[in-house]
């Protein structure tokens, strides 16, 4: 017996299907696939030529013998194709089955149970490897989001700098309020030396109305507009 289709016999497979399934793949197995399990056919009564589900790293392959075992026709369904696995167990042996992505419903039965528990759980571990593997793929967009995040934040960091610098230029041609203490205001129809209480009512007015335009332009905040008009509105 060939030393490569021994590991396939450990679930009492037919070993004449097995050689013959084996010696036919070696000529369809793509680069760096292996194959990982052999499940053939076994019915109640005698088959010559069962069918065999073949199990690899990268697809399912049904093998199935034609014209008195001289030829087999092939039909296999990667990975990632597959949405789901099944199996059914019967008094005479289990049903495998899978579905695809297309809606397609392959099944073989008659499979011995310990073979059929084998693939199923063979199916189950690829399917798995190959969900890890799609995630693990999409992690280098979470990569890339926090390279350029840095970036960004400096960028932001950058900007909220020039606004500050902005509003600081802008202050320097405003005169310093503090505590509420009366603004310096340039004012045509007022002199800047008087004092409110030597101010007329028309002056006092035009005061209130120079202050009003500072608020509406954000200029002041509402409590100092109100301490200021406050202090004007006591001499008129």
């Amino acid at each position: 017996m060939k030393e490569q289709i021994k590991k396939f016999l450990n679930e009492e497979q037919d070993p004449k299907a097995i050689e013959k399934v084996t010696s036919k793949l070696q000529d369809i197995l793509m680069k760096n696939e292996e194959v990982g399990y052999i499940a053939v056919q076994k019915k109640p009564a005698l088959t010559v030529l069962p069918d065999s589900i073949v199990m690899t790293n990268k697809r399912i392959i049904i093998c199935q013998p034609k014209n008195l075992g001289l030829s087999m026709n092939f039909i296999d369904y990667t990975w990632d194709d597959i949405e789901a696995t099944f199996i059914k167990e019967n008094i005479l042996g289990s049903e495998f089955s899978f579905s695809t992505k297309t809606e397609l419903q392959v099944s073989i039965d008659y499979i011995p149970k310990i073979q059929a528990r084998k693939i199923f759980t063979y199916a189950k571990e690829q399917l798995d490897l190959l969900k890890n593997t799609t995630t693990t793929t999409a992690t280098p967009a979470s990569v890339i989001t926090e390279e350029i995040a840095p970036s960004l934040i400096q960028e932001s960091e950058l900007i909220e700098e020039m606004e500050t610098e902005e509003v600081t230029d802008f202050a320097e041609i405003m005169p310093v309020v503090s505590n509420f203490a009366e603004p310096i205001l340039e004012d045509t129809t007022v002199s800047a030396e008087k004092k409110d209480s030597e101010l007329t009512q028309d002056e006092l007015f035009a005061k209130l109305q120079n202050y009003k335009k500072l608020l509406d332009n954000g200029l002041i905040l509402q409590g100092e507009y109100d301490a200021f008009k406050k202090v004007i509105l006591s001499h008129m």
